[in-house]
């Protein structure tokens, strides 16, 4: 029997897709694709497993999120409004100017609970060593959770970032892959093979996990169960799309935004 605290993540997961898709509509660009299959991973984090406070974002000791595939900035905004750092509507002001709400987490434009800007694939985890390593310095304990794409780790940052995490011993720092499997140019294995990732990450002296990422009891299972003497990579396999039938799987939908017919329909599709 699914326990009410599942349903009401699944509920809340829902809800962030129906946001992500209004706002992009609203604002006529936008990465869809990525921004749908990752709503189950930030609903996890933002309603069960971060530390965090939207009355206090900066909160001394508070775990901290960095989206390094900085292009779904739309399931992270949703999730921040849904939370509370700020009022839902302002999703309407995405990708517009003057809005706080960029196409591209801005750290500067002043959105709470934002830890960092990001755009620039490849760059997060390394932000994430760097605050694991400035933490140790100032002896403070907290989990550092990092997002990164699949096709992202085709760039050779990730990987000097790897190796450094685990030669730092950087327990704090926890990796979640979204592997979709697609990317802007089509399948990930077309542009640039990624597998064996299981045994890539363990070679570099990782803590591996797998587990379907658009599963929510699945996701609170491995958060519950992060090995502690090292770095832990997550490799959550999601769906490009989920809870849209119509475009799930569809690379083409990574940087699209839909129109006002598509908006319709999609969220009376949405499941």
């Amino acid at each position: 029997m699914v326990s009410d605290k599942i349903i009401f993540l699944q509920d809340t997961a829902r809800k962030i897709r129906e946001l992500v898709i209004t706002s992009l509509t609203e604002s006529g660009s936008g990465h869809l694709g990525g921004s749908l299959g990752l709503a189950d991973v930030f609903t996890a984090l933002y309603f069960e497993v971060l530390d965090h406070d939207p009355q206090n974002p900066e909160m001394k000791n508070r775990d901290k999120l960095v989206l390094s595939i900085g292009h779904v900035a739309p399931v992270l905004y949703s999730s921040l409004a849904l939370s509370g750092y700020f009022p839902a509507k302002e999703l309407m002001t995405l990708r517009k100017l003057d809005s706080r709400l960029q196409g591209h987490p801005s750290f500067t434009a002043g959105v709470p609970g934002l830890e960092t800007a990001s755009g620039s694939l490849g760059q997060g985890l390394s932000i994430c060593v760097g605050m694991a390593l400035a933490d140790k310095l100032d002896d403070i304990e907290r989990s550092i959770y990092c997002i990164c794409g699949d096709g992202e780790l085709q760039e050779g940052q990730i990987w000097e970032a790897v190796m450094s995490a685990s030669h730092h011993e950087l327990t704090s720092i926890t990796l979640i892959v979204d592997r979709n499997n697609v990317q802007i140019d089509g399948k990930t294995s077309d542009v640039m093979e990624l597998d064996p990732l299981r045994e890539r990450f363990g070679s570099f002296g990782w803590n591996v996990l797998e587990c379907d990422g658009n599963n929510i009891e699945d996701l609170l299972f491995m958060f519950q169960n992060l090995n502690q003497t090292k770095p832990n990579v997550i490799i959550a396999h999601t769906v490009m799309g989920k809870g849209v039938p119509e475009i799930e799987g569809d690379y083409n939908w990574h940087g699209k935004a839909p129109s006002n017919e598509e908006c319709k329909r999609f969220l009376e599709l949405l499941y």
